[in-house]
């Protein structure tokens, strides 16, 4: 019975070692998933540009001297953790474009980060690009490279410059859109120093339903202002029928006729 415990003990130690590994440590990201294809601007002016599609959005970053780039977001709580990244690209300073499938370039993922393991066995320059998840009408970002320049393109129609309906952190950007794509372009020239950036859009046809509903709102409460207007006219003119507010008017111009209250004769 000893005997079976002390198995017992051992098989749950090592699926919980196992276990551990699988939260904390780290594991190489699927070939198939980098070597996924897409398209990426690599011709982009800023350090790090980001094009935001419906379900995705595409990031390059230009790197100098680097043998990695690690990359993570913040859940609701501000915990760091990974990207899953896909479609994996490096474009060296020729204009050489290599993926994971024709050099030695791969990426790692942990719990917290994934980081990207440049081709080569040294230092290289040039622009990394992968793909990445999302959703809504809102990016956000640690800033990886800081003091870096940056650039969010919007999806299509997508819009900032409404408080009420967007928002854009740090300060400090420009905003520029391609009238060919209908794309609106965030871009932060002179760079970012902030931990953290975001962009919250509207799209052009949020607009015109917010308008709308803003009008609605208006009209009705306009009804039910002049309706609560009528309804006080109209019970004001019953008391005067009634003689009510005749009575009170007596009774205000009567008062010290009967000569001073009572104690004071």
């Amino acid at each position: 019975m000893h005997r079976r415990h002390l198995a017992l003990v051992a098989v749950l130690a090592l699926v919980g070692l196992s276990g551990c590994a699988g939260l904390f440590g780290g594991g190489e990201v699927s070939p198939d998933q980098l070597n996924q294809n897409a398209s990426y601007d690599w011709d982009a002016q800023a350090d790090v540009s980001v094009t935001l599609n419906k379900s995705s959005y595409e990031a390059v970053y230009a790197v100098r001297n680097n043998e990695t780039l690690a990359v993570y977001d913040r859940d609701g709580l501000g915990r760091e953790q990974s990207v899953p990244i896909s479609a994996l690209k490096f474009r060296y300073e020729n204009g050489t474009v290599v993926t994971p499938a024709n050099s030695s370039m791969n990426a790692t993922q942990s719990r917290s980060q994934t980081t990207i393991n440049f081709p080569g066995e040294g230092n290289v320059t040039g622009q990394v690009a992968y793909t990445a998840p999302r959703s809504g009408k809102a990016y956000g970002t640690p800033t990886h490279l800081r003091g870096a320049t940056y650039a969010v393109t919007l999806p299509p129609n997508g819009r900032v410059g409404v408080p009420l309906l967007s928002q854009v952190n740090p300060g400090g950007y420009e905003t520029s859109v391609d009238e060919a794509t209908d794309r609106m372009t965030v871009s932060w020239p002179d760079g970012v120093s902030a931990q953290q950036l975001r962009v919250r859009y509207y799209l052009q046809r949020d607009l015109y339903i917010f308008g709308g509903l803003f009008v609605v709102a208006v009209v009705l409460g306009s009804i039910g202002t002049l309706y609560y207007y009528r309804q006080v006219q109209s019970a004001r003119r019953r008391r005067k029928e009634a003689g009510i507010d005749l009575e009170e008017e007596e009774t205000d111009d009567d008062i010290g006729d009967d000569g001073p209250p009572p104690g004071m004769r």
